[in-house]
């Protein structure tokens, strides 16, 4: 049995890691994969579980030894990647598997695995994003303008994504996923 691989994505600030960590609680059976990334913690963030946080050098070094399935520079100052032997094994054991990634990320995942099921999580207004964006308080004024230059562009592109929901209500927005997975 081969597992099901369903990519999350969506602007930064949506709620893409809420979503995903409601939807965890009440299906722990769901296995997350946990991104590589070269920016630095944020108050409150462990390695290994919030993130792989990797040194430039380390993650050119994923790159060159194909040991990511997407990567990107996000922002135009960090690199976030998926690293590809875990979820190979996850896959491989059957296990549901979500890759909650950034949308140029999303991409190659596609080209790589068309079967992929992709979800793009999205603001209900833009001022509700930047709102979210703003309240967050872990960004500077210009990156939070770089991540607002971002988040328009990738808004832009949603269609291509095989479902769209709406984060207005945490718990629609989970129930909404949970019977897109058919959990």
């Amino acid at each position: 049995m081969s597992g099901d691989v369903t990519v999350i994505s969506g602007p930064t600030a949506v709620g893409k890691g809420t979503v995903v960590r409601a939807l965890r609680e009440g299906h722990p059976d769901v296995w997350v994969s946990v991104s590589a990334t070269t920016r630095d913690p944020r108050p409150g963030e462990v390695d290994g579980e919030h993130y792989l946080f990797v040194s430039g050098a380390e993650f050119d070094e994923l790159v060159a030894s194909d040991g990511l399935l997407e990567w990107a520079l996000v922002h135009g100052t960090d690199r976030y990647g998926t690293p590809a032997a875990p979820v190979r094994a996850a896959v491989a054991a059957g296990r549901r598997v979500i890759l909650e990634i950034e949308v140029q990320g999303a991409r190659q995942v596609k080209r790589r695995m068309p079967d992929v099921r992709t979800v793009f999580i999205a603001p209900p207004t833009w001022d509700t994003l930047k709102q979210r964006l703003v309240a967050r308080g872990t960004e500077t004024a210009a990156q939070m303008d770089r991540r607002l230059q971002t988040a328009e562009g990738e808004l832009a592109v949603a269609a291509e994504f095989d479902h769209i929901i709406v984060n207005d209500d945490l718990g629609a927005a989970v129930e909404q996923l949970v019977e897109l997975l058919g959990l």
